[in-house]
Order: C-alpha cells, then sequence, then structure tokens
C-alpha cells in the first residue's frame, strides 16, 4: 500500500506533466498530451488483451450501421469505441487482423463519438443517457474513449463530453440518495442497501461510478466537493454489513467506516443477484472500481482513498476465492448461461492484481488471459461473450479489456505485480464456507477440486469440478448433477463445514432431505467427494460434461473418452454448440392407433419444443399429418396442433411453468390402429435430453417402442473414468451409463447407491457395511465418512477392513480390520479423518478421543499385549497392555483435534483497512502462538461465531510484557454489544486500553 500511496502522491503533483515524466503512463497520459500512438504492450498478459481486442474489431465493425454512419445504440455497441481508442493510440495496430483499416476504423470511431456526445439527455438529445441504470456503465466507457482521442475531437464534441461529464455527476448528486426515476426498479435502497435476492452492491456502485469521470475530469469544479462527498459516501457502502463496519473506526477519505448504514451483503460474506448466488456480482466491486480507477489514472487525478481502502472488500475477495476455477473466473452453480465470460470477468482481476497489487488475483488474471484467444477462436469466431443471451455483455467485455489493458499500462511503470504460483495460489484459496440456508450454498476447494451443496430453489445439486476445471462438468444454472434434476423441493438441508484450524482437516457435508428420501454429498481434502442417497428419483448421479474442440484450453480436444471395465468409448464433440437437433428413431413394426413422446429428462433451461413430429411405416408417408396432437402443456401460440401441421416455421414447447417437468408429453392419434416402425422428432433448441417414444392402442395403456437416446457405454463393473480427469466409483443396483455427453451413475429406478469421485483415476470401493440400514459408510482416501439417511437416530457399528486405522470415537481391532461403533443423529453426516494408526491382535479395543489421546485396553489373557500406535503424522509408540486394562496413551506434541475453542479460523473485524497500528485481529484466533493481534490505540476487536452459541468462557492469552487493561462484550446482532463473558452470543469483543509497548493479544479464546 505504500508504494500505491507514493503513486497516487505524485499522480496529484503536476498532471499530466508530471505522468509524462514519471513514465507511469505511457500510453494514457500521452494520449492526454496529444500524441497519437504509444509503445507496444507492458506485458504477455496486456499484449493478449491486445490482441484479443485486434481479432475482436471483426465483430465490432459487422454491427457498423453504414446507412448511419456510426456503431448502433441498440445494446449499447456504440460502446466499441473505447476498444477502438485503446487501439488506434497504442503501436501494433494490424489491419489484416482488425478487418478495417486503421483510418476507416478511427473514422467510424470518431462519428460515433461525435454523434452520440450530442445525443446524450445531458447534451440536450434525446436518444441515451443520464440514467443511472445501464447507461451510466456505458456512459463511462464512452467518456474514456473520448478523452483517449481527444486531440482528434471537434470542439463542439469536446464540449459535449464534458457536460456529460460534469452534468451525469450533478444530476446523481442532485438525487441525495433517491432513485433515479428514469431506472424503474434498479434503485439502492438509499443508504439502507439490500442483500437478499438482489445485493444493492450493485446499484450503489453504478451511483458511485456515474461521479467518477466528473471528479476525475473537472476537480475543480465548483460542484465538485458535492460530488466527492456523494461518491466517497455510496463507495464506502457498497460492501456495507453493519456487524462488520461498526466494529471498524477506520477513516477513508476523512469519514470513519463505522458510519456506514447499508446492508448490502450476507453476514458470511456473499451477494446474491436475480435470486442467487452469482460471482460476476459478487465481483461487480472491483469491477467498478477498475472502471471509476482508470478515470482517475488517466486524468492524472489522484485516486480517491476508498479505491485502495474498500470497507470489507478483503473479506468478500476471500469468497471469490474459494470458487475460482483454474481459468481464472468463479465456478457458478447458481448462474443460467454465463458460466463463460472470460471477457467480462478480467476488469475485476485486472483491477485488483494492478491497482491494489494482488499477487493471488494476477495469478487468476493470466489464467484467464491464457484463455481468452482459444476461447475467442470457438465458434461464433471472434466474440469474447458466447455463452450469454445478452448481447450488451459483447460491447461491455470488449471496453473492460480496454480499460484492463490500460490498467496494465499504468503498473508498467513501476515494479510490476509478480503472480504467485499455482501451487500458492491453491493453497491460500484452500478452505470451506457455509454460507448459510438462504444463499444456499455450502462450498469447499482444495488444491484437487472444488465442491458445492447447493440448496437455493431452482438449482439445487451436488456440484463437483475436479481440478477446478470448469470446461469438464456442467455445473451452472439448471443443469442438474448428481441430483437427477434442480427443481427438487429440499424439505431439510444439513450442512458441516470443517476447518483445518479447528478439526485439522478441510471437508464438507451436505444431507438433504427431498419428499422421495435422502442424499447427501461430503467432500475431503483431498480432492475426492462421496455421494449417496436413497434412491431419491429414477435416473440418478447426473454428470453432464461439457466435449468441445476449443485448441488451447486444457482437455477440449474434440472429444471424451469413458473408459468401463467393460471397455472405452470415444465421444466426438459436436462441431459447434447448437440446441436444434433432428432424431430418427426406428424399432420392431407395431400396430398402434396412438403415438407419443414422453419426456424423461428436458432441457435444462425451456423444456421440451417440437418444430415437427412424424410417424411412418418404412418409406411411406407421415402418418401424423391426418392425425389429432394433444400434450401435457402447451404455451400460448405453440399449440400441439403445430408439431403434426407440415410447417417447419410452427412449433409446440410446453408452457412456461412445465418447463421442468420432466414427463411433459405430445401425443398424436393416428384416427385408426396402423402400422409404424419409426419416428422422426425436429426439435426447437430446447430439444430433450431423453424421452421415450410409446405406442398404445387406446391412448390409455401405453408400452415403449424406442428410447432416445442409447447409451453408448453400459456398466455393471461400477468403476467409470471420465477422460483421464475423473474416476468415479459406484455401490448400486443400476448400471452407470454414458449417453453422449450425459453420465448416469444410477442408470434405472430409484435405488439407493454410493458413488466415489476422485481427481483422476477411479479406485477401489471404500463402501463398508453397517448395521443401520440408514447409514452409509465408505473409507475413502484414508477418511471413514459416515451418513444417515433418514429421519431418526441410528446407532451400530461399521466394518472396517485393512489398516487398522483409528478414527474418534471406539473400536476394536479385528483379524481382517476394526469395527467401528457409531452414533448418529437423524440426517447427520460426518467425516472423521484417521487420527492413528495401530499394529496390534484382534481384540484390542481403542477408544480416540481427539487427535493426541487414544485409551488402548487389551482383550482377556494370561499375558499382556504389545502395539504400536502412531498418530497421523507423527512417530510410532509401543505400548504394553496388560489384560482387561485401559491405558492412555497421549502425544503432547500433537494438536489435540478437534479443538473445542469456538473462536478458530472465525471471521474477525475489523477487516481491511484496518485502523492506524492495529494489525490483523484474525491472528488471535489462528491457532498460531507465533502470532498475535496489536490493537492500536484503544483498540477493539470482535469474533463472529457464526451463529447465536452459548457462550461459557471468554480467555484471553497475550505476549511477553504489560497486559493492557480490557474488557470482554458479547453480541447477538453484531449491534449492540454488554459487557459480559458469558450467555448466549454470535459477536464477542475485546475492548482494550492498550499503548505502545504494550503486550499483544496471541489468542482469543470462546469456549461452550
Amino acid at each position: 500500500m505504500a508504494e500505491l500511496n507514493r503513486r497516487t502522491a505524485l499522480l496529484s503533483a503536476g498532471g499530466v506533466a508530471a505522468l509524462l515524466a514519471s513514465g507511469l503512463l505511457p500510453g494514457t497520459a500521452a494520449a492526454a498530451a496529444g500524441e497519437q500512438t504509444r509503445g507496444g504492450p507492458p506485458d504477455p498478459v496486456a499484449a493478449t488483451y491486445l490482441r484479443v481486442l485486434l481479432r475482436h474489431t471483426r465483430w465490432a465493425e459487422q454491427q457498423f450501421d453504414q446507412a448511419a454512419g456510426i456503431y448502433p445504440a441498440k445494446d449499447f455497441t456504440f460502446a466499441v469505441v473505447l476498444g477502438n481508442a485503446l487501439l488506434l493510440t497504442r503501436d501494433g495496430y494490424d489491419a489484416a487482423i482488425a478487418g478495417i483499416e486503421k483510418d476507416q476504423l478511427n473514422a467510424h470511431t470518431l462519428a460515433t463519438i461525435r454523434h452520440f456526445a450530442a445525443s446524450n439527455l445531458l447534451t440536450g438529445g434525446t436518444e441515451w443517457g443520464r440514467k443511472l441504470f445501464f447507461d451510466t456503465t456505458f456512459q463511462s466507457y464512452f467518456l474514456l474513449a473520448a478523452r483517449l482521442l481527444w486531440t482528434e475531437l471537434d470542439d463542439d464534441t469536446k464540449r459535449n463530453v464534458e457536460r456529460i461529464t460534469t452534468e451525469q455527476a450533478a444530476y446523481t448528486t442532485a438525487l441525495g440518495t433517491g432513485d433515479d426515476p428514469a431506472s424503474g426498479s434498479w434503485t439502492p435502497n438509499g443508504l439502507q442497501g439490500g442483500f437478499q435476492g438482489d445485493t444493492k452492491l450493485e446499484e450503489m456502485g453504478v451511483y458511485a461510478q456515474s461521479l467518477a469521470p466528473a471528479l476525475a475530469w473537472a476537480p475543480d469544479d465548483a460542484r465538485a466537493n458535492a460530488w466527492r462527498h456523494a461518491f466517497g459516501t455510496w463507495s464506502r457502502n457498497e460492501g456495507g454489513l453493519p456487524a462488520a463496519d461498526l466494529a471498524n473506526p477506520r477513516l477513508v477519505d476523512g469519514r470513519p467506516v463505522s458510519a456506514n448504514t447499508a446492508t448490502n451483503l450476507y453476514d458470511t460474506f456473499l451477494v446474491e443477484n436475480h435470486g442467487s448466488f452469482g460471482p460476476h456480482y459478487q465481483e461487480e466491486l472491483w469491477r467498478t472500481s477498475g472502471r471509476n480507477a482508470m478515470h482517475f489514472l488517466a486524468a492524472g487525478t489522484p485516486l480517491p482513498e476508498v479505491l485502495t481502502a474498500q470497507p470489507n472488500g478483503e473479506l468478500l475477495w476471500r469468497t471469490m476465492l474459494l470458487m475460482t476455477s483454474d481459468a481464472g473466473e468463479p465456478l457458478m452453480p447458481m448462474v443460467a448461461d454465463r458460466e463463460h465470460l472470460y471477457g467480462r470477468d478480467v476488469i475485476p482481476l485486472a483491477f485488483r492484481a494492478q491497482v491494489l497489487g494482488d499477487r493471488h488475483a494476477a495469478y487468476a488474471e493470466a489464467q484467464l488471459a491464457a484463455r481468452l484467444e482459444p476461447y475467442q477462436a470457438y465458434a461464433p469466431a471472434d466474440r469474447i461473450t458466447k455463452f450469454s443471451g445478452e448481447p450488451k455483455y459483447e460491447p461491455e467485455a470488449r471496453a473492460e479489456l480496454a480499460i484492463s489493458y490500460l490498467l496494465h499500462e499504468w503498473r508498467a511503470g513501476q515494479r510490476p505485480v509478480t503472480a504467485v504460483t499455482k501451487e500458492e495460489f491453491d493453497a491460500h484459496a484452500t478452505g470451506t464456507a457455509d454460507f448459510g440456508a438462504a444463499p444456499g450454498l455450502l462450498a469447499h476447494r482444495s488444491p484437487a477440486a472444488w465442491a458445492g451443496t447447493v440448496t437455493k430453489p431452482g438449482f439445487v445439486k451436488f456440484a463437483w469440478q475436479p481440478h477446478h476445471d470448469d470446461w469438464l462438468f456442467v455445473l451452472g444454472g439448471a443443469n442438474p448433477m448428481l441430483l437427477p434434476a434442480t427443481n427438487i423441493a429440499v424439505r431439510e438441508r444439513h450442512a458441516t463445514a470443517y476447518a483445518k484450524v479447528r478439526d485439522g482437516f478441510d471437508g464438507t457435508v451436505g444431507v438433504l432431505r427431498f419428499d422421495t428420501g435422502y442424499a447427501a454429498f461430503a467432500t475431503l481434502p483431498t480432492g475426492a467427494a462421496v455421494y449417496a442417497s436413497t434412491g431419491v428419483a429414477e435416473g440418478e448421479g447426473v454428470l453432464n460434461v461439457y466435449n468441445l474442440t476449443m485448441p488451447g484450453v486444457p482437455g477440449l480436444d474434440g472429444d471424451r473418452t469413458y473408459t468401463a471395465a467393460e471397455g472405452s468409448v470415444t465421444i466426438k464433440a459436436q462441431a459447434a454448440a447448437t440446441g436444434a437437433r433432428t432424431d430418427d428413431l426406428t424399432f420392431a413394426p407395431v400396430t398402434a392407433r396412438h403415438v407419443r413422446m414422453l419426456g424423461v429428462q428436458p432441457d435444462p433451461q425451456y423444456g421440451y419444443s417440437l418444430w415437427a413430429f412424424e410417424v411412418r411405416d418404412g418409406d411411406g408417408p407421415d402418418l401424423a399429418r391426418a392425425g389429432t396432437a394433444s400434450a401435457s402443456s402447451a404455451s400460448p401460440g405453440k399449440e400441439a396442433k403445430y408439431a403434426n401441421d407440415g410447417n417447419a416455421t410452427t412449433r409446440w414447447a410446453v408452457s412456461t411453468s412445465d418447463r421442468p417437468r420432466a414427463d411433459s408429453w405430445l401425443a398424436v392419434d393416428l384416427g385408426a390402429a396402423q402400422t409404424v416402425d419409426r419416428v422422426r422428432l425436429s426439435w426447437e433448441a430446447a430439444a430433450g435430453r431423453k424421452y421415450r417414444i410409446e405406442t398404445s392402442q387406446d391412448g390409455v395403456t401405453w408400452t415403449a417402442a424406442a428410447t432416445y437416446p442409447v447409451p453408448a457405454l453400459t456398466s455393471t463393473k461400477g468403476r467409470l473414468d471420465i477422460d483421464g480427469r475423473a474416476g468415479i466409483t459406484v455401490a448400486g443396483p443400476n448400471p452407470l451409463t454414458v449417453t453422449g455427453d450425459h453420465v448416469t451413475l444410477s442408470d434405472g429406478p430409484p435405488a439407493p447407491f454410493v458413488a466415489e469421485l476422485r481427481p483422476g483415476s477411479a479406485q477401489a470401493s471404500g463402501r463398508v457395511t453397517t448395521t443401520a440400514a440408514a447409514v452409509e459408510a465408505t473409507v475413502t482416501d484414508g477418511f471413514l465418512v459416515l451418513l444417515n439417511l433418514s429421519g431418526t437416530a441410528a446407532s451400530g457399528r461399521a466394518t472396517l477392513p485393512g489398516e487398522n486405522r483409528l478414527y474418534r470415537g471406539e473400536q476394536t481391532v479385528t483379524r481382517t480390520g476394526t469395527e467401528f461403533s457409531y452414533a448418529l443423529a437423524a440426517a447427520e453426516g460426518r467425516i472423521e479423518p484417521p487420527r492413528f494408526t495401530l499394529k496390534a491382535p484382534a481384540g484390542v479395543k481403542a477408544v480416540v478421543r481427539d487427535a493426541s489421546r487414544v485409551e488402548l485396553t487389551a482383550p482377556a489373557g494370561l499375558l499382556p499385549v504389545l502395539v504400536t500406535v502412531t498418530p497421523d503424522g507423527g512417530r510410532a509408540r509401543p505400548v504394553l497392555l496388560p489384560p482387561r486394562r485401559t491405558v492412555p496413551v497421549v502425544f503432547g506434541d500433537v494438536r489435540p483435534y478437534p479443538l473445542t475453542d469456538r473462536a478458530l479460523g472465525r471471521t474477525t473485524f475489523p477487516a481491511e483497512p484496518l485502523p492506524p497500528g492495529m494489525s490483523s485481529p484474525a491472528a488471535a484466533v489462528d491457532d498460531d502462538p507465533a502470532t498475535a493481534w496489536r490493537p492500536g490505540p484503544d483498540g477493539r476487536m470482535v469474533v463472529d461465531l457464526g451463529a447465536v452459541t452459548a457462550v461459557s468462557a471468554v480467555e484471553l492469552a497475550w505476549t511477553r510484557g504489560r497486559v493492557p487493561a480490557a474488557s470482554v462484550e458479547t453480541s447477538v446482532d453484531g449491534v449492540t454489544y454488554a459487557t459480559a463473558t458469558s450467555g448466549p452470543a454470535r459477536y464477542v469483543a475485546v475492548r482494550t486500553r492498550w499503548r505502545t509497548g504494550d503486550a499483544s493479544l496471541s489468542r482469543l479464546s470462546v469456549l461452550t
């Protein structure tokens, strides 16, 4: 931060002249000074951005309206001018790649800037502008483009650009904390904000973003103080959470964080948008910061402090780290169609890396940049937001790539940010979090995989991505994963998150109850996961696999290979992504009057829709044309009759409400019994993933004639390797099948089964027998997983073969392993890591109390028994056991996991930015005696226990030195505190009268 402050000071020292002299902005500052082209890209990532922008210009030029002579207003397409302006003012322009000569691109760009500067509402136009949502986002891009080409603009256009800049700020400031009447429901809800369903972080960020250009380019305007006050207020409240903010007296731009009033985050530091957790919106804090910062940097105006000292920004970033894929962007289990918006996800990482100096963000940015060109080359070629249905993302992504380039250019004058290694990143990003029942996300990122239990209605799934590979399994939105559908109603949610600092390992268990039974998902620190089900539905254990030809992206080489005990099959990728499909199914001739398509699995987004349903006998005519069609449901104007009317432009589609329904159907009454042996189904994009063709004489009793699709691989041996990237072992009565790019682990009627999923190769099943029918158990990668899939408590024994690993609880050595005794509450899931290994004869009983203590009892006999006990990761110890005597064995050098201190590893406040003189309070709850919290003058810290807890005692441990006077306070809401060391509390605070030289707090312990 000191380096950044020096840079900020230089920016304020002399505007453009100082920038040119310093070399901080070789491109941007020179453009403002009047030069036309600058040097080449400052680093390899920036060079990638420049190449992508050049290629993307082909798409931009396809949008150019030749008749009007401008890029159009529709979907804010004219925002492409920012990418154009960057290319026009940097070396390396290549007309062959861009698809247009440079002077022609320059003419198109200047004409567009001239037009839209005059047509903005703030300059007397009527076409666009002033509206905070979403005009000011594209206004920000537009204004920056104009500044890059400033010396080529005519005087009227310059005046219009300046007027847009200042009058937008005046308009926004005049609103106070009220709503923009032009923006409809897109309101920040004053300074109160909101977080349930739709965070107001984005809305407050837009208010701030509408003010940034004026503060950057017109800092001496008489109204600038009012703009500055409004900008700071909106910016500081973007990540507002009272429990955190009230604990932070730090001044940011002269105002204390504790003066914030907004609640824009869940108390687990996660945001929702459109009713679900969407990481794109979690990133919004840094997306708007990147846009805003670039205006200040380009203008040579000091950065407002809030851009580099964002309240709660680092805790939000921890959420993003937990979700990060190997491609640098987050995994998105609740985002319907935007899992791969690489272009749009650049700017948050570029801001964090290049402005904040975040080395972990720099690593993620480099990974994302490495995928940009292969992604861009994939059909439709040249675009950079391919999988989104909203056209406005394309010009926006172009603009944000340009800003990201400029941020790299800004950084080039100083010491570059060195990205961490992959190993460092994975170690830093590892962790678990239960974000709560309302957000509906229990997440775990291990070095080898990402996993999540998702219970948000409409997105319910157990998600798993080995190697954080966002192009292996399809896990977004309504795409099912493991559970056969995402619209299953969750009746109970039982979530457990294990943390290494408290438990000695990271892991999660989610146990869910549905109307039809229970399913559970356990995730392990090795990247492995265990799925167990009572059999909640037909065709369970769903994995949809990406299979694309996208050279340059690992794994996307155009096919996927599946290997089972019975053999291998390679599935070739389609030439391009398409939803429309024509299926020709033949079957043994049958005489029937009625023929129908009965759905088994719909398209995840849109259900079923058919352009045509044809029925034939051999090469004969379409018998359905003369028949009468009916359906389970239909959308208005898309009734069943349009599927057999012979018109290729009309279609049947299920009703909107029935889109998630699996068993929708379309039937045709042929009028009389006829011989048929084939059907042709011409699907719209809503093509059925799985269905049956059935026939009937009376329209009541149906007989299956054919199924779609026919599996390419069926295995009853319970092991499957997916392209060498994922190995799955299944124990259950149904076969596993591979059909196209669709894997079903229990392909048949509902039935109990257990699946173990591992990064890499499949291994032998670790399923073990238990004496309670409702309890499933495995020993997976050495971890004992116990899952009670019932609504009642269960106890019994599990037979554990093999290496005599000892787990917390009671077990007895047998000739083949151990017998472990368990007692589980209703719907309880547990993960027990191996705490010891025991070499002992049959009959020896072991009771493991924790990772450091085990009690061993010898069986009856005449002689003592010599055994060897080894703690996990420790040294072996021989122990002599007298007959029928219990001997406690304690390893004093081993941490006694699980630890009883409820404060360990919990979130602490103040979070960054920290008050002067204070170190991070997280050091008091990290279980590291070498670290400690330095309170600073009269410092105060808070630990969030995660839930209201019955506290029995609070203990403080200090480093050597004079111990300052301190008091303990507790709160259930994080707002109102009372002095107490026991009682119900979620938040526990320590208030000190600390002076320089006093001891620091090495440990804050909360006991129950």
